[in-house]
């Protein structure tokens, strides 16, 4: 301790006087009672700083407050007392030596740039600018008053200027890490992501392992929707600790989005095996097994998961879907039973049992057992959709729509409600109850893209209203881009209105989708057809009799085209 008091005096001695009061020059000697005050106020105020070190806050104030009473005129030692307030969290306190500081020396910076950092915390961006200002004009080249005054900025939405800031102090000091890196975040709040891109970029020249650029680097891509370089981006983090779990987290988050699983289940078993996540990334890991149709292994994970926790339902649920996409139906069967009705996985797990007794030829059954769970939750729309649907798949669409129709006022305000009336409406050869329909879905919800799909295809297969079908569909583009049965919808309405250039593009993106249903391949075939691509059209439809050999309508084109190519 000794020691560093002597370091620490003598580095005040040489340096850091100009803020407390000096001997006038014509001290008559050292032994003069001014003299002695000032010697003993520095002398006290190198004691406070050791015991702030120390973090002995009350001992620090208490020998600055003796020091202040020696040396009322200094702006340091205010300034020391209003930094040590404001670490202990008494704001008004240090608010009040700050302005005390000010007034005994407008020019001395750091009570300024204090000022500025209280009214921030305050959250009075307005005025913590201010003060962050005066400290730049007072001395232009230090960073900490830029940095600080860019925040304050941005929180009052005052973008161009903290970027004027920004790059100002980046102008004085080339090498402002944070500088550059805030011009990053700023431009990135902007919306200005290849800006953000190139600020962070520089950030990372400078100070390769600087791990938060990287991390907002890769949201910037995210941002941008170039998904695959924000993974890429995210990567590079594995290896550091600090940040493992997060970037686990964010990159299986974002490969899921893209349904890249393969991937996800690597990065989610790391995850695991790291400790990170819990129960819930390994409720992931057996989602994603289930939708890599690996059915053994979703078994077994929700297997394991129900051995520590057997009233975990929504586990449950998903094993009994698992054994049910497997083909195991009577273990599918038993996993939905063990479901209690009095929780809110027994509505879903009833819908399941409805199909697996169909399936296994117990129509009858099926059916009591919806309309049981209907007659204990009759305010549950779901069930009487899974009824109706039932009833469909039994041939027997009248009955289903009949189910909807009598308990349609209960459910009058809902879109799905109309939206399967409409369905079952068409099935029945009520096409235009149906078209009816489905303008009442879209009164309560302007924006379903189902109903905006059916009503454009409608309008497409019976060959009317073809413009109004079109702009049907494109608003149901614009809310499913990668819809590939409403990308098959436009391109057969181009089709319709022989715009064939856009039609072949539009069922080619279906088709990129989902490239084994017969309709949008056969579309695509009447396409090649009109425009005489008789080869091309050929090869259409052979693979889209393939995908449905009962198709026999497949046959009589590939026939007639034949002929024709046959008397070429």
């Amino acid at each position: 301790m000794y020691m560093r008091l002597i370091i620490l005096m003598s580095l005040l001695l040489l340096t850091a006087c100009s803020g407390i009061t000096p001997p006038p020059e014509n001290a008559s000697s050292p032994t003069s009672t001014f003299y002695d005050k000032h010697s003993r106020a520095l002398y006290l105020f190198s004691r406070a700083r050791i015991a702030a070190l120390d973090d002995d806050y009350p001992a620090a104030l208490n020998l600055l407050r003796e020091a202040i009473s020696l040396d009322p005129r200094s702006a340091r030692l205010h300034a020391e007392v209003a930094d040590i307030k404001l670490k202990i969290g008494q704001i008004p306190e240090a608010l009040e030596y700050i302005n005390k500081a000010i007034a005994l020396d407008p020019n001395y910076r750091p009570p300024y740039v204090l000022g500025g950092i209280v009214m921030a915390s305050l959250g009075k961006d307005l005025e913590a600018a201010d003060y962050l200002r005066k400290a730049i004009k007072i001395d232009p080249s230090k960073e900490d008053a830029y940095l600080h005054l860019a925040l304050s900025l941005t929180r009052l939405y005052e973008y161009e200027e903290a970027v004027t800031t920004l790059k100002a102090l980046v102008k004085i000091n080339p090498d402002s890490i944070l500088g550059y890196y805030y011009l990053g975040r700023t431009y990135s709040q902007m919306k200005l992501y290849r800006d953000a891109l190139g600020y962070f970029t520089k950030v990372l020249e400078l100070k390769p392992d600087f791990s938060q650029a990287v991390i907002d680097k890769a949201a910037t891509y995210e941002a941008m929707g170039d998904y695959s370089l924000a993974i890429d981006t995210y990567r590079t983090l594995l290896d550091q600790d600090e940040h493992r779990a997060a970037v686990l987290q964010r990159m299986t988050q974002l490969l899921l989005q893209q349904r890249r699983f393969a991937e996800a289940l690597v990065y989610l078993k790391l995850a695991a095996q790291s400790g990170f996540g819990g129960q819930e990334t390994t409720r992931k890991i057996g989602l994603v097994h289930l939708e890599l149709e690996q059915y053994d292994e979703a078994i077994a994970v929700f297997g394991d998961m129900l051995e520590k926790d057997p009233s975990a339902y929504n586990i449950r649920l998903y094993r009994g879907i698992a054994y049910e996409e497997k083909g195991e139906l009577d273990n599918a069967y038993s996993e939905f039973g063990k479901i209690p009705h009095n929780t809110p996985q027994y509505l879903e797990a009833v819908s399941h049992i409805a199909l697996i007794l169909k399936e296994q030829g117990k129509a009858d059954a099926a059916i009591a057992v919806l309309k049981e769970a209907i007659n204990d939750n009759p305010d549950n729309l779901d069930l009487y959709l899974n009824l109706s649907t039932l009833y469909e798949s039994l041939d027997k669409p009248q009955a289903g729509l009949d189910i909807l129709l009598e308990n349609e006022q209960l459910f009058s305000k809902e879109p799905r409600l109309h939206f399967r009336i409409g369905v079952l409406l068409d099935k029945l050869g009520k096409r235009t109850e149906s078209i009816k329909r489905m303008k009442q879905v879209l009164q309560l919800d302007p924006k379903d893209a189902q109903a905006l799909n059916y009503l454009g295809y409608s309008y497409a297969e019976m060959g009317i209203h073809l413009e109004e079908a079109l702009q049907y569909i494109k608003q149901a583009v614009a809310i499913r881009p990668r819809d590939a049965f409403i990308l098959d919808s436009l391109g057969w309405t181009y089709f319709k209105l022989k715009r064939y250039d856009e039609a072949e593009k539009s069922l080619e993106e279906a088709i990129a989708l989902i490239d084994d249903d017969s309709t949008i391949v056969e579309h695509l075939g009447d396409v090649y057809a009109a425009r005489r691509a008789v080869k091309k059209a050929l090869k259409q439809y052979q693979k889209a009799l393939k995908l449905a050999p009962e198709r026999k309508e497949l046959v009589e084109k590939m026939h007639k085209l034949k002929g024709e190519l046959n008397e070429k």
